[in-house]
């Protein structure tokens, strides 16, 4: 299983690719490890606090009405979906 020997324009080839990805690697540096973990926390607090926002309205409204859970459990789902979208539109313009 011998591999067939490369010619000369193949290899030159390679080099300049490999060149090319090295020239865009430098012009667009990977952000470091501190920004990756402050993006993620963002996330997750643009997910938490519409969730927690709408939790205490409906736990609010519950107490208020003696209707037992009848407002907190919409509220939870609606503030998760309320997050969740907003965590997309962060995501995507980011």
């Amino acid at each position: 299983m011998s591999e067939t020997p490369r010619r000369p324009e193949d290899l030159a080839e390679i080099a300049a690719r490999a060149a090319e990805r090295n020239r865009a690697g430098l012009a667009n540096p990977e952000p470091p490890l501190a920004v990756r973990l402050g993006q993620i926390g963002v996330l997750g607090w643009v997910i938490v606090v519409p969730v927690m926002i709408l939790l205490v309205l409906g736990r609010w409204l519950d107490h208020w009405l003696a209707t037992g859970i009848f407002f907190t459990a919409p509220a939870i789902m609606i503030g998760a979906c309320l997050g969740m979208g907003m965590a997309w539109r962060w995501m995507h313009r980011s």
